[in-house]
């Protein structure tokens, strides 16, 4: 009797310990995403924070709800116009989000919420260190080719396009400070560093949009990158 006794006041003890164990270990990572919000998927997005684990999926869920979305803008000191809703049918745009001092040109086009998120995101976080890293300037302007076009995907009789709705943007060159064009159509082939900078910003927007398709995916894409936040092709990084 008493072994038996002594064996089941070790398994008591060995199940506090790991209790107590699993409790540290458990307040541990609590501390770490408090630490670490961009990993942490219950903390509110704010796009001053690093692109992390948890960045994409709180980006899927701001295109469902744009005063959600605008309220991130907001968090996030970012300056934007609210534009009223526009166009009918398969191309109304009920979310038409101005970012007010992004660097576009020409212009400031109105996008949806979400794109204009994710905009700045792959600005601040990939294109700006790119720039700095690999060409030694910083970014002047990004040019882009438009973001609406009540349109079918380009091929297809039944999808429409996401620039139907604005929830798309077609990114053509990068401007620096020091005045170089860095364009996809001239820049994008080869081994320069004009071609590892547009590769590596290509990489860094799959990170924050939902389809992104570069010269890499067909010649269609030969002179600009797709961004989108929507679609039938969620997920494409090409």
């Amino acid at each position: 009797m008493p072994a038996k006794k002594t064996s089941k006041g070790l398994r008591v003890v060995r199940r506090i310990l790991v209790l107590g164990l699993l409790a540290a270990v458990g307040m541990a990572g609590w501390n770490w995403l408090e630490d670490h919000p961009q990993h942490n998927p219950w903390a509110p997005l704010d796009l001053r924070d690093p692109i992390g684990l948890a960045t994409a999926t709180k980006l899927v869920t701001l295109r469902d709800d744009i005063d959600q979305c605008r309220a991130v803008l907001e968090r996030s000191d970012i300056a934007y116009t609210a534009l009223p809703q526009t166009g009918e049918g398969a191309c109304v745009r009920p979310d038409r989000t101005r970012l007010t001092e992004f660097p576009f040109s020409p212009g400031n086009p109105a996008t949806t919420c979400p794109v204009a998120a994710a905009m700045e995101l792959w600005r601040t976080r990939s294109v700006e260190p790119a720039a700095r890293d690999i060409l030694g300037s910083g970014v002047a302007r990004f040019e882009h080719l438009g973001v609406y076009n009540c349109r079918r995907i380009r091929g297809s009789s039944d999808n429409w396009s996401q620039h139907a709705t604005g929830n798309a943007i077609d990114i053509s060159a990068i401007v620096l400070e020091d005045g170089r064009r860095i364009s996809l159509l001239a820049g994008w082939e080869g081994e320069s560093d004009e071609a590892q900078f547009l590769r590596q910003i290509r990489d860094g927007a799959c990170g924050v949009f939902a389809v992104v398709l570069s010269p890499d995916y067909n010649a269609a894409h030969a002179d600009h990158f797709h961004f989108d936040q929507g679609g039938n092709m969620m997920g494409v990084c090409r």
